[in-house]
């Protein structure tokens, strides 16, 4: 029995490695997002829709949006280029080990 369990803990960790990664882009709001709008010409308007309440979501330079579940870890990035390390899939960021500032 202590070898199955020992051998499904490894298998899940292992896995959730695999996801571990970084990416990098704006920190928008969704609904702007999906409209196309990101960048630093558009910082102000995420500002003031993150803080009234929309999804901050990350778009990177190619347009791929990236929806993130721990949202008061970048509110106070919006508007801004920045890198987020965590565990990243299927266009989402699930869990948020940091958030650093991008050139």
């Amino acid at each position: 029995m202590k070898k199955i369990l020992t051998i499904a803990i490894l298998t899940l960790v292992t896995a959730a490695l695999c996801f571990a990664g970084s990416a990098t882009g704006f920190v928008t709001d969704a609904k702007c997002a999906k409209a196309g709008k990101a960048g630093a010409g558009h910082a102000g308007c995420a500002k003031g829709c993150i803080g009234g309440g929309e999804a901050a979501v990350l778009v990177d330079a190619d347009g791929k949006i990236y929806e993130i579940a721990e949202q008061d870890k970048v509110k106070e990035h919006a508007g801004a280029k920045v890198t987020i390390n965590g565990m990243i899939a299927d266009g989402k960021i699930s869990s948020i080990e940091s958030v650093e500032a991008s050139d």
